[in-house]
């Protein structure tokens, strides 16, 4: 499979170019951005030669043929990239969240049945095998129906890192900081669009693709800056309230030391619990059988469910339909929860779902 990697905006599109090259059956033919500059450490990283490297969509899709094109722009932008790419009859990859509005979801989703081609959002904690062997107990009944999913989801903040991971130090945080889309309203900047999405569309998973009947959203207002770094949600569902919370500004990142909260979910049902947080070893499980909370070792997880390249590339090949929160369907409930919580913080009272 042919795959390129379109616009740098965000930090993922050096994994995401990973997970291509370290794939047996897929080939990296091309990468492309606006400013060259964001393109130099792949093409150091992945040796790739002047003429697979393009400033412009357009010559990038026609000279390098693809199966298969992975979007990594500003949410703003999702749906006009995606509009751009459609018509050259390839697959998308599109980095979370799934767009910045719902109006823009729905513009993906007509421009790719338009072509007839696949469209997958990269969540990638659905990679996780804590959150999958949750989600598998959660389906196998353990802890009866689902009735609450408590979230909560962030990090130091967006700029502490960048691809696998590496850090940055607190001068180049600050440097970056009044530049970076993260910070920008209109490119759909702060921690409830770069977080909640996670939260509920992994927690419409877990709710087995339930819609709740209203939201209601605070963020905080830090003063210097336009976007939130910390927002609350509650959901109404008709079988009880769900919680959701997102958070720039972590003591630390959950995937070098737990901060306190910790981050990840807690699902109650109605004969159990299960406590899923990020990157841990073991899951803790409590039953009617065996009230007392104790872990589960989580599942071993596999190729070709690893990551979201070689889910997808498995998914084109064999006809499988893609696992939950990649899809169209449960993206968009996703959206429309944030969509919702959105709306709720500025009027500042509960709101039925948006639809």
């Amino acid at each position: 499979m042919r795959i390129v990697g379109i616009n740098f905006d965000h930090f993922h599109m050096g994994d995401l170019l990973r997970m291509v090259v370290d794939h047996p059956t897929a080939e990296l033919v091309g990468i492309c951005d606006g400013q060259p500059e964001r393109m130099a450490e792949a093409v150091s990283a992945f040796s790739l030669q002047p003429d697979q490297v393009f400033t412009e969509v357009e010559a990038c899709l026609e000279r390098t043929q693809p199966d298969v094109a992975i979007l990594c722009p500003a949410p703003a932008h999702h749906a006009s990239l995606v509009e751009q790419v459609a018509p050259f009859g390839v697959h998308i990859l599109m980095e979370k969240p799934m767009a910045a509005s719902l109006a823009d979801a729905d513009r993906m989703i007509r421009a790719m049945e338009s072509v007839g081609k696949r469209l997958a959002i990269n969540w990638p904690l659905v990679w996780s095998p804590t959150h999958r062997t949750a989600k598998r107990l959660c389906d196998e009944g353990v802890i009866g129906e689902v009735r609450e999913v408590h979230y909560y989801g962030g990090n130091r903040g967006p700029l502490y890192h960048v691809a696998d991971k590496r850090e940055v130090s607190e001068e180049e945080v600050r440097r970056r900081k009044p530049e970076s889309w993260f910070y920008r309203r209109a490119e759909g900047g702060g921690s409830l669009l770069d977080y909640l999405g996670y939260g509920v569309t992994l927690g419409s998973w877990f709710h087995g693709g339930r819609a709740p009947l209203e939201m209601m959203t605070m963020v905080d207002r830090p003063e210097g800056l336009e976007v939130d770094e910390h927002s609350i949600t509650l959901a109404r569902y008709a079988s009880g309230l769900s919680k959701f919370e997102t958070r720039w500004g972590t003591f630390t990142d959950p995937w070098t030391h737990q901060p306190q909260p910790k981050c990840g979910f807690v699902i109650v049902g109605s004969e159990g619990t299960i406590t899923s947080y990020d990157y841990a070893p073991a899951l803790s499980v409590q039953t009617r059988e065996r009230p007392e909370a104790h872990p589960v070792t989580i599942d071993r997880v596999e190729a070709p469910h690893r990551n979201a390249v070689e889910h997808l590339l498995h998914s084109l090949a064999t006809g499988e339909p893609l696992v939950g929160p990649l899809t169209p369907a449960m993206s968009r409930l996703g959206q429309q929860m944030v969509e919702t919580a959105v709306a709720s913080a500025a009027a500042g009272r509960a709101l039925p779902l948006i639809c």
